[in-house]
């Protein structure tokens, strides 16, 4: 059964010579939402979760809402376990699909098909079910002969209209994203819309960071408001 489970979970970022910076700490705070601890005459160390707690359960669809700084995508990054809490614990049941920088560990040099084979790979998809999941991908890009190309001659367009199809390739019980994923023509964009409504519904958990409240509303049913690190406000919807 999926889940996700973070009890007292903190991360910190500390800034190294902080003192000397022309910055003051009280600047930084508001820059960042987060909380700025001094912790020596060189060091300044930001508060990017403090202490958080939060259980999710098969289910739920998640809307992370709050102001720059405000703790979502180091949450979301906490979940997909690219950061590690500096204290707390993080239990996460179920295969993950993170969304959260689709276009990161592509090739420029490698073609799209080989870039294909390879994130796939990467993501965990087995030897046997490569061929289809491929194919799929060659289909929904609709890049044609591109893809026999290196991804450097590609525009900026088409490489993320790769990347988002590799992306949402694979089924998984969890599903993390940084903002609603809408890229290409508007054609393409209404496949991507289609796509990632479909990912979401056979999802268990999904768990989405906006600053689109009406977004949130449209597709979750519990916003967790976030300020400074912390969770200060839970909402059934």
């Amino acid at each position: 059964m999926s889940m996700i489970s973070l009890k007292d979970v903190s991360i910190d970022f500390p800034i190294y010579l902080g003192s000397s910076r022309s910055l003051r700490n009280t600047f930084i705070n508001k820059a960042t939402g987060g909380r700025v601890a001094k912790e020596s005459s060189r060091v300044v160390v930001v508060k990017a979760l403090d202490n958080l707690t939060l259980d999710v359960l098969p289910g739920e669809r998640i809307g992370l809402y709050g102001h720059n700084g405000s703790g979502k995508t180091t949450l979301l990054r906490v979940l997909a376990g690219v950061y590690v809490p500096v204290v707390g614990s993080v239990l996460v049941k179920g295969s993950i699909a993170s969304l959260l920088d689709i276009g990161l560990g592509l090739d420029t040099e490698a073609t799209g098909l080989e870039n294909i084979y390879m994130r796939s790979l990467l993501m965990g998809v087995d030897k046997k079910d490569l061929k289809g999941i491929v194919s799929q991908v060659v289909e929904f890009a609709g890049l044609g002969d591109y893809l026999d190309l290196p991804l450097r001659t590609y525009s900026s367009g088409m490489q993320m209209r790769l990347a988002f199809s590799i992306s949402t390739a694979v089924h998984a019980d969890i599903v993390l994203m940084d903002e609603w994923l809408s890229v290409g023509d508007e054609d393409f964009r209404q496949k991507c819309d289609e796509r990632l409504k479909e990912k979401i519904n056979n999802s268990s958990i999904f768990v989405i960071a906006s600053q689109d409240y009406g977004l949130l509303e449209r597709n979750c049913n519990r916003i967790l408001k976030l300020c400074s690190g912390k969770i200060i406000e839970d909402i059934r919807l």
